[in-house]
């Protein structure tokens, strides 16, 4: 059996992922690009211009033509995380119409046949098109930043939860070279356990998709309730339903007396007054924003790559409650502690790397690559300095998308990482007997 290459190149959009991963030996390579997008505030900046997306995009592919033998770029598998805009917004971009594409994987979440995933899917949307609305009217035209830091941030959270219909259709309505026919659209996991062991062409590798989890417990937790109630649910928790009441409450029904005792029009009415309310009402909305945005994130395809025991795991941007699914089984726990390679989930947030097991997660002498840049709104916390601290500390050298070369310097040639121009990526090599 002939040495195995892994490689993984991380791009620097910005506050965004990209992560293109190749797997190689004599006989066989197989290329996987994990996730193309940034955030809309967070755009890498090269000499104070803004990076364009398109220009990652331009990178990726030039890439994969430069390794093809016949000039056509080619990638084996495209793995779209989860609907956020920092993940997927770079698939709007025409350019990938030249990429032959083997299969897209994506989350059950967004196969629109699969009863597991229609009332999550549509909540998630109605929640994100709800809220996105209720910012809008609170603006009145105005900017929205003109609100206030909160009310941005809202928008911020509502925007890059929403469908992304543009990259959407590039992924699963056959956008590639070739059109629809040409590459399979894979909802995973599947159903059927042993379907998410995924053996790959190269000798002694595969893949282990583990999550987002499909028990309904899991389920229940991902999905915001329905539009309304769950923005006035945000509401009631800032306490200020009882601060403002509209009417005396000798006039109140209580609420499981209400299908029976009220015309529908007035419960209409009465949730609309809700809403005006809420509208106004930045702490309760920046709370429904952020209910959103982590129902989003524990959606993410949560994936292990073993490549004859050498592992890397990706894992999105899955939070505390898609850890759990995957910490809870012990031989999904085994598959992500002691690997070689760690993609550090949700740009090194506090809440999506579990810090009990931060320390256990890369051996020593491995990797822990942070897809992070600057968004002025959480500079001070995004990446959590805990977190890269736990990952020091367990041995693994830190490699950060908008210091690469800073990450290289400390690795002092201990392990093989390259740095590409103007930190447009960098890029480690693991050698696997």
């Amino acid at each position: 059996m002939s040495e195995a290459t892994v490689t993984i190149r991380m791009y620097n959009p910005g506050f965004g992922d990209c992560f293109l991963v190749t797997v190689a030996d004599d006989g066989a390579a197989w290329r996987m690009l994990v996730d193309c997008g940034v955030h809309s505030h967070g755009r890498a900046r090269v000499d104070d211009v803004p990076r364009k997306i398109g220009d990652v995009v331009d990178a990726v592919i030039a890439q994969l033509t430069a390794e093809s033998a016949d000039g056509v770029p080619r990638l084996d598998v495209v793995a779209a995380t989860h609907r956020h805009s920092d993940h997927v917004s770079g698939f709007a971009d025409d350019a990938w119409a030249a990429v032959e594409v083997g299969q897209v994987w994506v989350p059950f979440v967004e196969d629109e046949r699969d009863p597991d995933a229609m009332g999550l899917r549509d909540g998630l949307t109605a929640a994100a098109t709800a809220l996105q609305g209720l910012v809008e009217q609170a603006a009145g035209g105005r900017p929205v930043e003109s609100l206030g830091r909160s009310m941005a941030l809202a928008m911020d959270f509502a925007v890059n939860s929403g469908p992304n219909l543009a990259a959407a259709t590039r992924l699963v309505d056959g956008g590639f070279k070739g059109g629809v026919e040409h590459h399979d659209v894979r909802f995973l996991p599947r159903r059927d356990a042993a379907e998410n062991r995924v053996a790959l062409p190269v000798e002694g590798a595969v893949v282990h998709v583990l999550g987002p989890s499909r028990d309904p417990e899991d389920l229940k937790r991902m999905d915001p309730p329905a539009a309304v109630h769950w923005l006035e649910e945000a509401a009631a928790e800032s306490g200020r339903d009882d601060e403002f009441d509209l009417f005396d409450r000798m006039y109140e029904v209580p609420r499981d007396e209400v299908s029976a005792r009220i015309p529908i029009q007035l419960v209409r009415a009465r949730d609309a007054m809700r809403l005006g309310g809420l509208a106004l009402d930045e702490e309760a909305l920046l709370r429904a924003a952020s209910v959103l945005e982590r129902s989003v994130n524990n959606t993410s395809l949560f994936f292990v790559l073993d490549v004859r025991g050498t592992r890397f795991v990706f894992v999105g941007d899955s939070q505390q409650g898609a850890w759990e699914h995957v910490l809870g089984d012990p031989e999904s726990r085994a598959l992500v502690t002691g690997a070689a390679f760690y993609k550090v989930g949700h740009h090194g947030s506090h809440n999506a790397t579990p810090k009990p097991v931060a320390h256990e997660l890369v051996h020593a002498g491995g990797v822990a690559m942070v897809p992070v840049g600057t968004v002025k709104a959480w500079q001070d916390s995004i990446p959590k300095s805990e977190i890269l601290e736990a990952l020091h500390e367990s041995g693994a050298h830190v490699i950060r998308a908008d210091d690469p070369a800073a990450g290289a310097a400390a690795a002092d040639g201990e392990i093989d990482v390259e740095v590409g121009p103007d930190g447009l990526w960098s890029e480690v090599r693991f050698r696997v007997p």
